[in-house]
């Protein structure tokens, strides 16, 4: 058997939400795991977290820190609430980061930076991968079938989008709150969809709010992963922030989201533009299981084979 240091982790938890909760495997300097290892686990994981990410030491002159990120399907190049509840476990946990202001972390999608803000609003942000806009768009009709909603039901005043912001993003725009939390696609109609159109993630949003002082409700949809919904995520709404400041509809320097279907007690996921230029979103981590995970390796002792 062999045993890794794992934590079961809730990312964008806010005060009575739940958050979108991520494994996170700790592998210490030399201990190896292997690719097939890495998905066994994270399908062993399916329904029990979205995502798992396996972090191991940087290298010199480089980054501080790697990581890998595999779903219950396949490996995934980039994911957000992960990297946030990791890394706010990290900055809290590993003395050598706590009094850090930033740290360097590398992605399948390059290296990235993390800012701890832990010490001013509780916080870690990560800075996204730099975005890549697609023209390619499934029209409106099509997307709102794959959605199971109206047509009348997508916003007209903004085009949808594709954006790459660590996964491919297909982004559409709703009318109205009550479309937003209604929305209840098909898993295996919106899989086919996204397939079809080349899209890892499907991410609808709206103006209107549950609450004063936040800007959007977003629902992010993943069947490429393997699962319906994703709760609570850093990629997919960087994405949507990125597009937003294309088409100048954000222009301040923060942006709050609420997400998720529950409509009085949304996952709460911030997005800042730095000074220096891109995008960063933001969030804490809540641990809600520490301990080992034991990977079997082979027929114990005295089993038929």
């Amino acid at each position: 058997m062999k045993r890794y240091r794992f934590k079961k982790i809730d990312a964008f938890a806010a005060a009575g939400s739940a958050g979108n909760p991520a494994g996170y495997v700790r592998l210490a300097p030399g201990e190896e795991i292997a690719d097939h290892e890495m998905q066994r686990i994270a399908r062993e994981l399916k329904g029990f977290v979205s995502e798992v990410g396996f972090l191991r030491e940087g290298t010199p002159g480089e980054c501080d820190l790697s990581i890998r990120y595999f779903s219950c399907e396949r490996e995934v190049d980039f994911c957000g609430h992960a990297t946030i509840a990791i890394m706010d476990d990290v900055v809290h946990s590993e003395d050598r980061f706590r009094g850090r202001e930033s740290l360097l972390l590398r992605t399948n999608r390059g290296v990235v930076t993390v800012l701890n803000r832990t010490g001013e609003d509780g916080m870690v942000y990560i800075r996204a991968p730099e975005p890549v806009f697609s023209g390619a768009c499934p029209n409106i009709a099509e997307t709102a079938a794959a959605l199971a909603l109206g047509v009348r039901e997508i916003d007209p005043a903004i085009p949808p989008g594709v954006v790459n912001a660590g996964l491919e993003t297909l982004l559409v725009p709703l009318a109205s709150l009550d479309a937003c939390i209604r929305c209840s696609p098909d898993y295996a109609t919106l899989r086919a969809f996204a397939l079809a159109h080349a899209v890892d993630v499907v991410v609808v949003y709206t103006r209107e709010t549950a609450f004063r002082g936040h800007d959007l409700h977003t629902r992010v949809f993943a069947p490429t992963f393997g699962y319906l919904e994703d709760p609570a995520t850093g990629s997919g709404n960087a994405a949507l922030g990125n597009f937003l400041i294309r088409e100048n509809l954000w222009t301040n320097r923060t942006l709050v989201i609420e997400q998720g279907p529950d409509r009085e007690n949304p996952n709460i996921v911030r997005l800042l533009r730095p000074d220096d230029g891109g995008l960063m979103f933001g969030g804490r981590g809540e641990v809600r299981i520490d301990g080992e995970y034991v990977l079997s390796t082979g027929v114990r002792p005295g089993q038929p084979e």
